[in-house]
């Protein structure tokens, strides 16, 4: 039996078609059935897939092996009903959610104008936008604030420019939970903690870090506090933090974050002793 806390639970989006593991459809499909047969599926959120890609779903999903996306738009808003409308349109697919880019080009109010269309003809997808990097970052959180969607943080990607760095990090989260906004983070969250990648020496950014913030930033901690929680490298210790959140409340702020592999932060998270399995083979992974 797997024990998977409400802290953990939906937590890894499984966005193995993206880089660096890039995996092929031909295997991410039946990988990602797999691991909702599995003892530790409640860890595991939808299937993320690149709206660009569509053309290819339909000769890996049927109707008897449904898959629930969480579809990746990076054209941003102007292209989303359309893509939204595609997958659906694809027997065996159902989406849960969109996560809109937001290309250079397009403003906030734009934006939101067509988002609210696309809210208004599928009520039951949950749309995640993400948050530009630059001077209009402050325009998308009001907005996000005040259409009541969840935000989108990169975390990081190929380049090293790709990562933020805590202390950018440290006020985008204190920016989206002091507004109430959720979000889900993807890119470069690698493993549980903090570290250097051994191979690019790109500064990665841990997924329990991001949790550990929040939950500073939740209780109204001074930005130097969420700035250490990105910052913190023992593993230990942070393991120790984060068991001591306030499940329901830090989880309804931190939705989940996106993982090319479902086996590394489960082994993490064991190693760590926030996940308890009676066996160790129970539920291989594919």
């Amino acid at each position: 039996m797997t024990v998977i806390s409400p802290l953990l639970r939906g937590l890894c989006d499984d966005a193995a078609l993206f880089p660096p593991g890039n995996a092929p459809l031909a295997e991410a499909v039946p990988s990602h059935q797999s691991y909702l047969e599995a003892g530790y599926s409640a860890l595991v959120g939808p299937f993320v897939f690149p709206a660009p890609r569509l053309d290819e779903l339909s000769a890996h999903v049927c109707a008897d092996q449904p898959v629930t996306l969480s579809l990746t738009v990076p054209a941003g808003p102007d292209a989303t009903a359309a893509a939204v409308a595609k997958a659906l349109a694809i027997p065996g697919v159902d989406v849960a959610a969109v996560e809109v880019g937001t290309p250079a080009d397009v403003a906030a109010d734009h934006a939101f104008d067509e988002l609210a269309r696309l809210h208004t003809a599928y009520p039951d997808i949950d749309i995640f936008v993400e948050v530009p990097r630059d001077s209009r970052r402050d325009d998308y959180i009001a907005a996000l604030e005040k259409a009541g969607y969840s935000a989108k943080f990169r975390t990081g990607g190929v380049q090293a420019e790709a990562y933020p760095d805590e202390n950018e990090l440290a006020d985008a989260i204190i920016s989206v939970v002091r507004a109430g906004i959720p979000f889900k983070a993807t890119a470069g969250l690698h493993h549980a903690v903090r570290n250097t990648d051994p191979e690019t020496g790109f500064e990665q950014h841990g997924f329990l870090n991001i949790m550990s913030a929040v939950g500073a930033a939740a209780t109204g901690a001074d930005r130097s506090d969420v700035v250490a929680a990105l910052a913190q490298r023992d593993g230990d210790a942070l393991a120790r933090s984060v068991s001591e959140l306030d499940d329901e409340d830090v989880r309804r702020r931190f939705l989940s974050f996106g993982t090319c592999s479902i086996s590394d932060p489960l082994t993490e998270l064991e190693d760590l002793g926030l996940i308890h399995r009676s066996e160790k083979t129970e539920g291989t992974l594919a």
